[in-house]
């Protein structure tokens, strides 16, 4: 299939990564304050959507995560197929791949322990970017050294994979086929091969071994991105959008089938989930490539462009630099005013605010983080 020889930024996938990360930065606490505040029934359902299940089970805060690794995989063809296109060979990119892998690997490290602040007994070395920049390698180097139905090969069988390893490796005092956080073949082999501490000491949800069926998650952005980088001249802008949205219907449904057979969970990455959360950031490009590349609605797309071009300083941002006191000491006065409940909205909007001027600042001196 024809490629075109663009490689231009998807403005449509900086806004969409944009809006992806804004929930972790802050937005999510508009839903939880409305619903604190007016016990509002369409409040108190979408502060519930943004909290994650005990255990099995999918809600819109499980989708922030895969979404962003998604994308990850969505930008490889333009990154990486372009300079493969320009002569430059596999084994040099092969190199930046897996360096990019590796530093996102320590600043999860540092993210979750600090700099020489916790004991090495007590470090916590899996981590959200950790899986990022292992998933998303992994998913980078079959893009390199494979062709188009190798990865789908590899694709299917990683779930399929995954699922026979989960539900017939026998763990030992509970047998096979348990999937219960305390006995589950993945956090069980975590245990054993992991330095320092889980994140619920008997279990990681970011794991060395759930990270396996991740790979999956970053190829089904790739051959999304495969798809929006193909000519128009063979494919209109339309029919992308029809394709997507077709892809992420079949994702949701075999989901839904598989769900019977493995539940869908994040805590262990199940392929389940892997297809229902596929389905889902598929289908959120569709409708951000159609709004912002297709129909050409641009200009409401800064504010997210502005967290979507620093996406790994906005995650990691909050653990470093005190927002919160910044925005009690330029807005608490005036808040203080307000009814209790638009004090309590004021106080979130006002965060949110002052990390967004954060970003902006860095935006248009154009310092990003690029890793």
């Amino acid at each position: 299939m024809k490629e075109s020889s663009s490689s231009q930024r998807l403005l449509s996938l900086d806004t969409l990564r944009g809006f992806d990360m804004f929930w972790i930065s802050g937005g999510e606490e508009i839903f939880a304050v409305l619903a604190k505040v007016t016990g509002w029934s369409w409040a108190i359902f979408l502060a519930h959507q943004f909290t994650h299940p005990d255990w099995n089970g999918f809600r819109a805060y499980d989708l922030i995560f895969p979404t962003f690794l998604f994308m990850a995989g969505v930008s490889t063809p333009f990154s990486l197929g372009s300079r493969l296109e320009k002569g430059i060979p596999a084994s040099d990119l092969v190199k930046k791949v897996i360096q990019r892998g590796i530093i996102l690997v320590i600043l999860g490290i540092i993210y979750n322990n600090g700099l020489f602040h916790t004991e090495w007994s007590r470090m916590r070395y899996p981590s959200v970017l950790a899986r990022i920049g292992l998933a998303g390698m992994f998913a980078q180097i079959i893009y390199l050294y494979t062709g188009k139905r190798a990865r789908w090969i590899w694709f299917v069988g990683l779930l399929i994979g995954y699922y026979l390893f989960m539900v017939f490796f026998p763990v030992p005092g509970c047998g096979a086929g348990l999937l219960t956080i305390e006995c589950n073949p993945a956090s069980y082999i975590d245990k054993m091969i992991i330095p320092g501490r889980l994140h619920q000491t008997i279990h990681d949800p970011e794991g060395l071994v759930s990270t396996i069926p991740a790979i999956a998650t970053g190829l089904m952005g790739i051959f999304a991105g495969e798809l929006l980088r193909t000519s128009e001249e063979l494919i209109s802008k339309n029919n992308k959008v029809v394709y997507l949205i077709f892809a992420g219907i079949v994702s949701l449904l075999l989901c839904l089938v598989w769900d019977y057979f493995f539940p869908i969970n994040k805590n262990l990455w199940t392929s389940s989930f892997v297809l229902c959360a596929g389905g889902f950031s598929t289908l959120l490009l569709a409708l951000f490539y159609w709004i912002v590349d297709v129909l050409n609605y641009r200009k409401w797309t800064l504010f997210f462009v502005v967290i979507g071009m620093n996406s790994i300083v906005i995650y990691m941002v909050g653990s470093f630099i005190n927002f919160g006191f910044t925005a009690e000491a330029l807005f608490g006065g005036i808040l203080s005013y307000l009814p209790e409940p638009l004090e309590a909205l004021g106080e979130v909007f006002a965060f949110i605010a002052v990390q967004w001027a954060f970003m902006y600042l860095l935006y248009r001196n154009k310092l990003f983080l690029k890793v």
